[in-house]
């Protein structure tokens, strides 16, 4: 599993960089349009049917948010040193301009069914490029994803957390985690919705708030940690691996938490009423810098700052090591933050993850009922019980694996839609620019 894995995101490191490169000049860099990400952001009324724009950040938002904040960073820092960070940073922004087209091609080729809409690659995949066959495997990837892979992980690190230190069953939590999660879930995309606009910024700003005390804290630590994390990215050996692997183990953790690139953010997108393309596409951007520079970052340097040491675990889920370092922070309350942190960051991906693969099961077969769809639902919840038994190793190599194939697929679409993006934006530049002559 691990040849497969290292094959397959050597292909999508390339394409996911040499896509956010060639999009980074042909759009004028917009991913550092920060003043029109601004504007827009505010700008979350509904229009139309659907989610509002803002709701369907905080979605997207949701899923990304994940244990892959908490547990996913640990475990880069793990695998390959701290040199890791400095790339996630670096992939960040070379990756973040695939997320804007991506999201501009969800609003040009979403659908509407009902009172919602739809959209994302599989739909851009099949409308756009007209390939319906390559539309159904990126959706059958992205079932197994998440509702096999993203999800499980989720109830994995809960019950990894909390059995570190209680002596509570594993199967105990997955059944409670599955019974929350199914009250959640039950409510359709519009419950999802309000929920991740409520909760999700709740919980991030709880998090940053935590992180800042901690950092405020150990202020003197600072300088040499960040040069340490400069020196270590370009280290030939880093815990045992090359500079190459170090490189890769950062792209990777920076796109499985940020999921730029991946087409996944560009499912919420499509299930907004907003017609303005170019302003979702910002919107989703910002998403990405969230994750990657408040969220993960926070994490790194909570871990970064207390008495880690990568010698004293096995069988790494990587969410035992950030519990740790809150531990050595805060103590006893620290386990409590953590606590709350697992449970608030899991259940946001479960619930933005499920509507992903809910969204994905239509497409793959269009006659999906109620019932059918309740089916659906239980049987999720149960593999969220099964997740909390299976080994950890193993889900993450799982996952990544899928990761990498949903980013190949995506990054194929998105070039071969270059035009439909490229075009679009420069009508935007071209309204922009004619607005400001009319009022200056």
């Amino acid at each position: 599993m691990a040849t497969i894995n290292n094959f397959l995101w050597s292909i999508a490191t390339v394409l996911l960089i040499g896509s956010g490169i060639y999009f980074s000049f042909k759009l004028s860099f917009v991913h550092f349009n920060f003043k029109a990400m601004y504007n827009y952001i505010f700008k979350n009324k509904k229009e139309n049917k659907g989610i509002s724009p803002f709701e369907s950040l905080t979605v997207a938002l949701g899923a990304s948010l994940g244990v892959g904040s908490l547990a996913g960073i640990a475990l880069a820092i793990f695998k390959g040193g701290v040199g890791t960070i400095f790339w996630i940073w670096i992939s960040c922004l070379l990756i973040a301009p695939n997320s804007f087209a991506e999201n501009v091609l969800s609003v040009l080729y979403q659908k509407k069914v009902g009172n919602n809409y739809v959209g994302g690659p599989s739909h851009y995949i099949n409308s756009g490029l007209g390939f319906k066959k390559l539309a159904f495997v990126y959706a059958f990837f992205i079932v197994f994803a998440y509702l096999l892979g993203f999800l499980t992980i989720q109830a994995n690190s809960i019950a990894k957390a909390f059995t570190n230190f209680f002596n509570i069953p594993s199967i105990l939590i997955g059944i409670l985690v599955g019974g929350l999660s199914f009250i959640i879930i039950h409510k359709g995309i519009k419950g999802i919705a309000k929920f991740s606009s409520i909760f999700v910024p709740f919980m991030s700003i709880l998090y940053l708030l935590v992180t800042l005390f901690i950092v405020l804290k150990n202020i003197n630590l600072l300088p040499n940690i960040f040069l340490n994390i400069f020196k270590s990215a370009f280290n030939f050996k880093s815990f045992g691996y090359g500079t190459l692997s170090v490189i890769l183990i950062g792209i990777q953790r920076g796109i499985f938490s940020s999921e730029a690139g991946t087409g996944t953010a560009a499912i919420a997108t499509g299930s907004t009423g907003s017609k303005n393309a170019i302003g979702q596409g910002l919107l989703q951007t910002i998403g990405v810098y969230i994750t990657t520079f408040l969220v993960c970052t926070s994490t790194a340097l909570i871990i970064l700052t207390s008495n880690y040491n990568p010698l004293l675990y096995q069988n790494v889920n990587g969410i035992e090591i950030t519990q740790n370092a809150l531990i050595y922070h805060l103590g006893g309350f620290g386990n409590l933050i953590l606590y709350f942190c697992i449970i608030a960051f899991s259940f946001s991906t479960i619930i933005s993850g499920y509507y992903y693969g809910e969204v994905n099961m239509k497409f793959l077969f269009k006659n999906m009922n109620d019932k059918t769809i309740l089916i659906l639902k239980i049987v999720t919840c149960l593999l969220l019980v099964l997740g909390t038994i299976v080994s950890p190793t193993f889900l993450w190599s799982f996952v990544d694996i899928l990761v990498a194939i949903l980013a190949i697929i995506n990054v194929f679409a998105i070039l071969s839609l270059r035009k439909d993006v490229i075009i679009e934006y420069m009508n935007y530049k071209r309204n922009e620019k004619n607005d400001r002559k009319r009022l200056g």
